[in-house]
């Protein structure tokens, strides 16, 4: 029974995806695979995103259940390494699926899901957009699973006697419903993609307003650690990447809009050639830059 037993490990391995995934120790209690500054394509399958594990006690807390199944396994595999502990509670801070189509593997250990209120909205496709652009061996056993709990504004666990705050932004940033952690007795929040590091933010779903206010928040938090959901920045700096292109890029479009600009002219002129060689730029900035304008635009009206 035993040999039979192993050759299906065996069979189940030679068709699953090896991630390869490392767990950098931020402090003692608090562990994240970082993903890489790149597009989700098959070479990656989806290893674009954070996931962080938290030592509560006799539990972890993971933020972010990654790109996949196999990768929500081979995480928690890795981690068990570290401390043999169940999984209580899963957060999805927003509904871009790099986050949580992981949340199946978690689910299938009694972890309890808790997302954004946009997740209430969200219909299951019949392909996301990872699926698509991932392998088959890697997506295999990824289902769409979505949180069952949801937060609004504001939610408080206690996690074996440990405090767990999940704040909702309350008005569109990245997305029009996302979520970040605090957890004051370890002086950590979990941003999120609020916070970007290594690579270009997007805006496609966002409001700039908005999320250069919710970074105005998390800069002023009395924390050791911001921990976002793209890059391996986890001081309190982290913030200032994301920030400082926002701010700027918002900066540069409102001048160009107030001088009476049209879109096209604008689009091309703002190239801010500091963050030229930062990943994402050739396919994100100049997205970024007529989605401010138009922003701006509608709010002088």
């Amino acid at each position: 029974m035993k040999s039979f037993l192993l050759s299906i490990v065996l069979v189940n391995s030679l068709f699953s995806f090896d991630y390869k995934l490392q767990p950098k120790e931020i402090s003692s209690d608090i562990h994240c695979f970082f993903g890489l500054p790149e597009v989700m394509d098959k070479h990656n399958n989806g290893n674009m995103s954070n996931s962080c594990f938290v030592t509560m006690g006799s539990s972890y807390l993971v933020i972010g259940s990654g790109p996949t199944y196999q990768y929500a396994m081979q995480a928690y595999n890795k981690m068990k390494k570290i401390k043999d502990l169940p999984v209580s509670y899963v957060t999805n801070s927003h509904v871009h699926d790099d986050h949580w189509l992981g949340n199946g593997f978690y689910k299938q250990h009694h972890a309890k899901i808790i997302g954004s209120i946009a997740f209430k909205e969200l219909s299951k496709l019949d392909k996301t957009r990872m699926q698509k652009r991932i392998s088959a061996e890697a997506f295999k056993g990824t289902t769409q699973e979505l949180p069952t709990l949801f937060v609004d504004k504001k939610k408080i666990l206690y996690i074996d006697g440990i405090k767990v705050i999940i704040q909702g932004v309350n008005h569109k940033a990245h997305t029009n419903s996302d979520l970040f952690v605090y957890i004051p007795s370890k002086r950590v929040v979990f941003a999120g993609d609020l916070v970007f590091n290594e690579r270009l933010p997007s805006l496609r779903d966002g409001n700039i307003n908005g999320w250069i206010e919710a970074l105005d928040g998390l800069k002023k938090m009395d924390v050791d650690y911001i921990i976002g959901g793209h890059g391996d920045v986890v001081s309190k700096r982290s913030v200032d990447f994301t920030y400082n292109y926002l701010t700027t890029l918002r900066s540069e479009v409102k001048r160009r809009l107030d001088d009476g600009e049209e879109i096209g002219d604008v689009v091309n002129e703002v190239v801010m050639p500091e963050y030229k060689n930062v990943p994402f730029y050739n396919s994100i900035h100049k997205q970024n830059v007529e989605h401010v304008y138009r922003t701006l635009e509608w709010e002088d009206e």
